[in-house]
């Protein structure tokens, strides 16, 4: 009996009667989001639900209702006629009038989706190995830019590979273990956003289904799309084109503020970006870069080099005895800012600020029995 509950309320939530925790519990239905496009998108694939629903019944019915008032044991006799103008008239009008009354609600709503004018602000999005890019446009938070990862603490914890199961870490980091980041994207409510999206490496795909729609980051191309959110929370997604070893873990956060906490916000960035630049002029201790450097290194670098530097023989190189951390900084400096052509080692200029790039750079050069020579933040600027 209990399996046979399950199994009916799990038909009932899929054919949208059931009450919301029929949908938490199960979520066989399309999410209805939190902006007008996802809710106009929920709204159109009930309507043709139901339209196959209708369409359904009326032709398994009239099939059921054939083979048993019509069966032989009845002494039924086929009947034997050519062709009926009219039938087929009706039987091909009746499609055309389905499809285009689909047609017109979903034209409009696909029209709107791509109508990204009359934007408040615009943020460009891009993708990268296994992580993303925000930069601010224009708005009030116009030049702030920043790097959204994988949590540390939920990276670290993956790729310690400690035998724990998915279970027990979930016990220790919560249900939203591989989905939280380090740096969210953040948003005003009530104000109309332009995305801008692309990659700087392979095609990626930024999705979150509350917003009601999913676009392509390719490289070198820029598509567009906007969203308008009412109602601050918290809306996750994920990268949902493959992407490579690191795929699955490339959540995406969203958290849309009322304007006056998203203007405090504004503020805490531009404070920190100012002091992340004064911080590029002052001399670091070797200690200090290293410390920071090996958080940067286990965001940005681990998943390919490993955490404990010795890479992937045939896919990344170990960076641990490397000659290139033992040998002279301006090689290294060069790789770890403009990549290397034709490998999968992207160009981080673009990515980590000048004390990151020091810090990463001085980590990689004084770990793992490396002896390379310490880098200033004030060297990364210099090159610039």
């Amino acid at each position: 009996m209990r399996a046979l509950k399950n199994w009916l309320v799990a038909v009932v939530g899929a054919t949208g009667l059931s009450a919301g925790s029929a949908f938490a519990d199960y979520a066989l239905n399309m999410r209805e989001g939190v902006t007008a496009t996802s809710q106009a998108n929920y709204e159109i694939h009930m309507i043709i639900f139901w339209v196959c629903v209708a369409i359904g019944i009326v032709v398994f019915g009239a099939m059921i209702y054939s083979m048993i008032v019509h069966r032989k044991s009845k002494g039924a006799v086929a009947a034997h006629f050519h062709e009926s103008t009219l039938m087929e008239i009706v039987w091909t009008v009746i499609p055309i009038v389905i499809l285009v009354s689909m047609a017109i609600p979903a034209t409009k709503t696909l029209l709107a989706m791509e109508d990204t004018s009359n934007a408040d602000m615009t943020i460009k999005i891009t993708g990268v190995q296994w992580k993303w890019k925000y930069d601010y446009i224009d708005g009030a938070a116009e030049g702030v830019s920043f790097i959204s990862s994988l949590h540390p603490d939920h990276n670290e914890a993956r790729l310690l590979k400690t035998g724990q199961t998915t279970e027990s870490l979930r016990a220790q980091f919560g249900d939203q273990y591989l989905l939280d980041v380090d740096n969210p994207l953040v948003i005003p409510t009530g104000q109309k956003i332009r995305f801008l999206l692309t990659a700087a490496d392979v095609i990626h795909a930024w999705w979150v289904p509350d917003l009601g729609w999913k676009k392509d980051a390719i490289p070198g191309f820029v598509n567009e799309a906007w969203t308008k959110v009412d109602k601050p929370g918290v809306y996750r997604g994920q990268c949902a084109e493959l992407c490579g070893k690191d795929h699955g873990f490339m959540p995406i956060v969203v958290v849309a503020k009322d304007p006056a906490d998203y203007a405090k916000w504004v503020e805490s960035q531009k404070g920190a970006a100012a002091d992340a630049a004064a911080a590029a002029d002052r001399v670091w201790m070797k200690e200090e870069l290293i410390a920071k450097g090996e958080k940067v290194y286990n965001t940005n670098c681990a998943a390919c080099h490993q955490a404990n530097g010795a890479g992937l023989p045939g896919a990344f190189p170990a960076i641990a005895g490397s000659a290139i951390a033992n040998g002279a900084a301006a090689a290294h400096v060069d790789t770890v800012m403009n990549g290397r052509a034709g490998t999968a080692m992207a160009a981080y200029k673009s990515i980590l600020n000048d004390v990151d790039m020091a810090a990463v750079l001085t980590y990689q050069r004084a770990s793992w029995g490396n002896n390379g020579s310490v880098i200033q933040p004030a060297d990364i600027k210099a090159i610039r």
